[in-house]
C-alpha cells in the first residue's frame, strides 16, 4: 500500500487507500515548481455498505505549478492556498460533483527505507452531504518506485 487518506467527516471518518502517487519538482523558466498527484484506490472492500464513502469510491488530489525555492523536498513544508488570481490545487471526484481544497500543508520527509514521504493536511468541501463547512483531511503516502513485472512467454 502506498498510503492512506482520511477525511474526518462529522458523521464518520472516511478512509481511502492510495493507489498511485506522483511527485516531481519541475524546473521551468529559472523557477522550480511542485507537482503532486495522489489517486485513491476505487476498491470498496474495506467500506461498510451504509457508509457515506460508498458514493465516492475514488478521489484524485493534485498540486500543480506551485512555486518552490529548490528541487530538494526533504524536510520541507509548504503551505498552499488558492486565490482568485492563482490556483494550485484540484480535486477530481470522478463524477459530476465539485470540491475544493483549503489550508493545505504539505510536509515532506524521507522514511527509513530512503523513500520520500508526504503528509498532507487541509480541508476539503463537504461533497458528501453538501454542508457549507469544509471538513478536515489528512493524507500520508510515499513515492516508492513501483516494480513493474513483465511476464515472458
Amino acid at each position: 500500500m502506498k498510503g492512506i487518506l482520511k477525511i474526518y467527516h462529522p458523521d464518520e471518518t472516511l478512509k481511502y487507500h492510495i493507489k498511485n502517487t506522483y511527485c516531481k519538482p519541475v524546473y521551468s523558466n529559472k523557477q522550480h515548481f511542485l507537482e503532486v498527484e495522489i489517486i485513491t484506490d476505487d476498491s470498496l472492500d474495506h467500506v461498510e455498505d451504509d457508509s457515506l464513502q460508498y458514493n465516492f469510491p475514488q478521489i484524485s488530489l493534485d498540486i500543480f505549478d506551485f512555486p518552490i525555492s529548490s528541487a530538494d523536498l526533504e524536510g520541507k513544508t509548504f503551505h498552499i492556498e488558492d486565490s482568485d488570481e492563482e490556483t494550485f490545487t484540484e480535486v477530481d471526484l470522478f463524477d459530476d460533483e465539485e470540491a475544493y481544497l483549503y489550508q493545505n500543508e504539505l510536509s515532506f520527509d524521507v522514511n527509513d527505507e530512503g523513500e520520500l514521504e508526504l503528509i498532507w493536511t487541509g480541508n476539503i468541501d463537504d461533497f458528501y452531504t453538501g454542508s457549507d463547512e469544509p471538513i478536515p483531511f489528512k493524507l500520508k503516502c510515499d513515492f516508492r518506485q513501483e516494480e513493474i513485472v513483465v511476464d515472458e512467454d
